[in-house]
């Protein structure tokens, strides 16, 4: 995995992080950082999480299928690999900034190893700003979190505790004035203490992948069929493809019969209306 480490100069930073009051003097990345043509979101959230933070994280990002968002995060245990494996299955590029350099002798933690191959292999990267063999230390994680947020176009924290590391994360977002996303957590644990103080100080409250596509100004599944002429029959299932899905879950959900839902469901993707991406369907985005 070490082949293919390219340094990169301030000049030849993603705009975004040039812009930020305190980039780095140099970035190493391994694989392939999308261009400047995409948007840059960041999952973030607590090693320890809540099955609902789980949950939501992964409907989250499968709802942005078929879109230009590349989703960053740290690569850490906990919501971080979440939202890296939830992008990975949704056909999304994927990005992910360690805490440590890219060699393959210190890469944190050593348990994702496998994953970083992934998110090579499927078009994305692996950016850091240590040297290659600078080992992970307490002092690196806050240091690398304001790449995440000076990359990226908005921050989405999923949850956090009242001491949690992304609350720093969150705190950078709002210092370099992009867009803070926090999905609101259950008040009956501490998982996400810190997440529901940030929408009390104003954080944009995340319920659906198509409240962050409005905040992100990417077309809705709604939107874009809008433009298309449907049948009845078409924009009923179309209704009901909020997120990916595959055929045989469509077929149990649709209120036709079986061989007329394929009719449709094989209309709707001649006219490009939606697309299948590792064997699930959904509606065809555009940004």
């Amino acid at each position: 995995m070490d082949d293919g480490l390219q340094p990169l100069s301030p000049e030849e930073f993603p705009t975004l992080l040039k812009e930020i009051t305190d980039p780095p003097k140099k970035l190493f990345v391994r694989g392939v950082l999308p261009s400047d043509e995409h948007i840059f979101l960041a999952v973030v959230g607590s090693r320890r999480y809540s099955p609902y933070g789980a949950q939501t994280c992964e409907k989250l990002i499968r709802g942005l299928a078929g879109t230009n968002v590349v989703i960053v995060s740290g690569l850490a245990l906990g919501v971080d690999a979440i939202a890296h494996r939830a992008a990975l299955t949704a056909n999304l590029p994927t990005v992910a900034v360690p805490g440590s350099g890219l060699s393959s002798k210190v890469l944190y933690p050593r348990a994702h190893h496998t994953l970083a191959g992934e998110i090579i292999n499927a078009g994305g990267a692996l950016v850091s700003e240590y040297e290659p063999e600078q080992g992970a230390a307490p002092w690196t994680f806050p240091k690398r979190n304001r790449i995440m947020a000076g990359l990226s176009h908005a921050v989405l924290v999923i949850e956090a505790t009242e001491k949690s590391g992304t609350l720093i994360t969150a705190r950078l977002t709002s210092d370099y004035n992009r867009l803070l996303l926090v999905v609101p957590g259950s008040i009956l644990g501490e998982h996400a203490k810190g997440s529901n103080r940030l929408l009390r100080e104003g954080a944009i409250a995340i319920t659906s992948s198509d409240e962050i596509r409005q905040e992100l100004g990417i077309a809705s599944a709604h939107d874009i069929v809008t433009t298309v002429e449907l049948s009845p029959d078409e924009s009923a299932l179309i209704e009901i493809l909020t997120e990916p899905m595959t055929r045989d879950e469509i077929v149990r959900a649709a209120p036709f019969p079986v061989h007329h839902t394929q009719i449709i469901l094989s209309s709707l993707e001649i006219k490009g209306i939606i697309v299948e991406r590792l064997g699930r369907l959904c509606v065809n985005g555009s940004s």
